[in-house]
């Protein structure tokens, strides 16, 4: 019997058990075990892809949960703690001779064993296998075969994001100057960019999109996500979801409106004024030509032809999501008391009623979180590394 499931695929680890920090820039709580449990207990995420997994310090607490049945290893891949499936994940920064800046790309394996096997291999190329998303001294090419050897998926990271991604900063065009094309298994999209602005450019048009959180925080987990039609959550699963095989599919994407995204528009480096014109890109206010390209201008500048609806085909629906952190009035006390009253953040934002969010939370909170899911918010966009906001809406 197949069902529908929550998944988020790149949830970043900050610091190891022993306090030693794995993401510099992710928060102190983003451990393993507070990791799991948010995403099962608080998120509502079923498939959770955590992409620092070959951390040495991580592969040993990951074998002792094991050990001690607070984990189990499915027998089709992934491992289940509680009710949410650990795909065991690596974010790696390439830098080749055919790439023209840093690219960041995920592999992603279907056991610890196999995970260790990616890690030995790791730290032969790696200053510093016990950081996330460092520099691999290795061909993209070379790194595309060696996972797919040990049975893992391959997924370049936030592909339009200015700094560190293939077609922020790696390419002049086309993905297939750093990668080998039919080696890769879906594209992530990033938190400034949605299905419809993606499927401008031809070539991401054989592949499957994938909408995830890359949160650095504990709350950052579940903004952004996809719910997916499988029989159970285990890497075997997604695998033929990502290939639409046997009924498994990618059913929606569920991501934030591209304006709320801190690369949407294009912003001068120097005094971060917004900059429309998309030829000459000079800043009006400072006159400067240092520019940080926004991923809006990077698409267009890219897309060969308009997209209309019928060029998507098969494709699910992309859904524009404000999380709950977006929701303007809500604070800290309101989302505890939405948690506790309706379980997770997945069933306050798709499936509780408005008269029953009535009983927990004031009007203007409601009825903000009601134009959020009729995509009826008023939005200012984002750019040069700072987020778009929400408007608080007259009620």
């Amino acid at each position: 019997m197949l069902n529908t499931y929550y998944a988020d695929l790149h949830v970043h680890i900050g610091r190891s058990r022993s306090g030693k920090p794995v993401k510099i820039t992710g928060a102190r709580t983003l451990t393993l075990s507070n990791i799991l449990e948010m995403a099962s207990s608080v998120k509502g995420i079923n498939l959770l892809g955590i992409i620092d997994c070959h951390v040495p310090e991580v592969i040993d607490e990951m074998e002792e949960m094991l050990a001690a049945g607070e984990m189990i290893e499915h027998p089709e891949g992934g491992l289940w703690y509680q009710n949410v499936c650990l795909l065991p994940g690596s974010e790696i920064e390439i830098y080749d001779e055919n790439c023209k800046g840093p690219v960041h790309v995920l592999s992603f394996f279907p056991t610890v064993e196999k995970m260790k096997q990616f890690s030995l291999y790791l730290r032969g190329r790696m200053k510093n296998v016990t950081l996330s998303s460092q520099r691999i001294y290795e061909s993209a090419h070379n790194l595309q075969r060696v996972t797919k050897e040990l049975g893992g998926l391959f997924i370049p990271a936030h592909v339009f994001t200015p700094h560190k991604s293939v077609y922020g900063k790696g390419v002049k065009s086309s993905l297939s100057e750093i990668f080998l094309p039919e080696l890769i298994d879906a594209i992530e999209l990033g938190l400034s960019s949605d299905t419809n602005m993606a499927d401008g450019i031809q070539e991401l048009r054989q592949f499957p999109f994938l909408s995830n959180s890359d949160a650095h925080s504990l709350e950052k987990i579940g903004r952004e996500y996809q719910t997916i039609q499988m029989e159970k959550p285990t890497f075997a699963e997604f695998k033929l979801a990502l290939i639409n095989k046997e009924g498994r599919r990618i059913t929606a994407n569920y991501g934030l409106d591209p304006r709320l995204g801190k690369y949407y528009e294009t912003t001068c480096a120097k005094c971060s004024a917004f900059i429309y014109e998309e030829k000459g890109m000079k800043c009006a206010e400072c006159k400067s030509t240092a520019v940080i390209r926004g991923v809006r201008n990077r698409i267009n500048e890219l897309s060969a032809i308009p997209v209309t609806p019928t060029d998507r085909g098969e494709r699910p629906p992309y859904i524009h999501q404000v999380p709950l952190e977006f929701i303007p009035a809500l604070g800290p006390k309101t989302l505890q008391k939405l948690r506790d009253h309706f379980g997770t953040d997945m069933a306050v934002l798709h499936d509780i009623e408005e008269k029953d969010l009535r009983t927990v939370a004031p009007q203007a909170v409601v009825r903000h979180i009601l134009l959020a899911r009729e995509g009826k918010l008023s939005l200012k966009a984002g750019g040069g590394g700072t987020y778009g906001k929400v408007a608080q809406q007259q009620i």
